[in-house]
């Protein structure tokens, strides 16, 4: 008998897109005048996907912890027996420690940082708030402290600071983070829309960067991933790439302030990525998302390296 494997149900909610940061290549940057979600839509949310079978909850902003309300949307999301609680932050209020033991003790159980540079200068000059990598770095220090186990990391690639990647992974070593991902800038709109070429690096010059940070990851029982990159630069990475991953583990939907998407993974490919004439022979097309549409409206497809068969990659152009 067949067992088939069933996927989580995941439901990420944008709270709203007010934020104590303001990142310079920021996905959300024209979005900050929308109104936010009130407490009661929210909730009637939460209680709608938990009846509709989802398992895995995930708040996100802008800022999440920002809002006044926050500790009582942990509270019921906990009340309604999510199983994961998660929430992804800049991580600046949980260097207050009552700020932390109050919303750890609601019922968080996964938190994500946002961790942007090496150093409170790269870091700081990415986000433009002065002090935030050193409040990022007491708040770590602080959940560690109250007990919280399931930390993770997440960091935007962008052209200010690839070629500080391997730094920044060390960075993340060094502060006992098992499970961190790797974005590569989204310039489907927000400031890396509006401001493509000051903010989007080239796949070709970035991807040896990565490749040193992933390595940090690579052959150790840690979740290292990288995300939006095409395939063809990372076959010897396959086993850490996050669309490959998601697409077995998760059913993704998300409830924004201005949007719905009941199925992320499969309308990512269709609305925002692409895959060229290039990309036709390639032994991974089926696996493979692509590029971002803006990013061939700029870079072309020259780059991609069509992977011919199992060993042998079709040389640059």
């Amino acid at each position: 008998m067949k067992i088939e494997n069933k996927k989580i149900k995941k439901t990420v909610i944008i709270l709203g897109y007010q934020c104590n940061n303001n990142c310079q290549f920021c996905l959300n940057s024209n979005k900050r005048n929308l109104t936010n979600k009130t407490t009661k839509q929210i909730m009637r949310e939460m209680a709608l996907v938990k009846e509709g079978g989802c398992t895995y909850l995930e708040l996100i902003g802008g800022e999440p912890t920002i809002r006044p309300d926050i500790v009582d949307l942990i509270k019921f999301a906990h009340q309604l027996n999510f199983k994961n609680v998660v929430m992804a932050t800049n991580g600046r209020l949980f260097s207050y420690k009552k700020f932390a033991e109050k919303i750890i003790k609601a019922g968080l159980t996964d938190l994500i940082f946002s961790i942007h540079g090496h150093n409170s200068k790269l870091h700081d000059s990415l986000t433009r708030s002065k002090g935030s990598f050193r409040q990022m770095m007491q708040g770590i220090k602080n959940v560690r402290a109250l007990g919280l186990k399931r930390l993770g990391t997440n960091t935007t690639i962008v052209k200010q600071n690839y070629r500080f990647l391997k730094k920044i992974g060390q960075l993340i070593l060094k502060l006992g983070f098992r499970n961190s991902e790797f974005i590569f800038v989204d310039p489907t709109y927000g400031a890396a829309h509006d401001h493509f070429l000051k903010f989007v690096p080239k796949i070709s010059k970035a991807a040896p960067y990565i490749h040193q940070c992933l390595d940090l990851g690579k052959n150790k029982t840690l979740h290292w991933d990288i995300r939006y990159v095409p395939l063809c630069y990372f076959t010897d990475y396959l086993n850490q790439i996050s669309e490959l991953q998601e697409s077995i583990t998760f059913h993704t939907q998300h409830l924004a302030p201005d949007y719905i998407n009941l199925d992320v993974e499969n309308s990512r490919k269709k609305i925002a990525r692409i895959k060229t004439k290039r990309c036709n022979d390639c032994r991974l097309f089926d696996r493979c998302e692509g590029i971002w549409k803006e990013y061939f409206k700029y870079y072309g497809d020259k780059e991609l390296n069509p992977v011919l068969d199992k060993f042998k990659l079709r040389a640059h152009t």
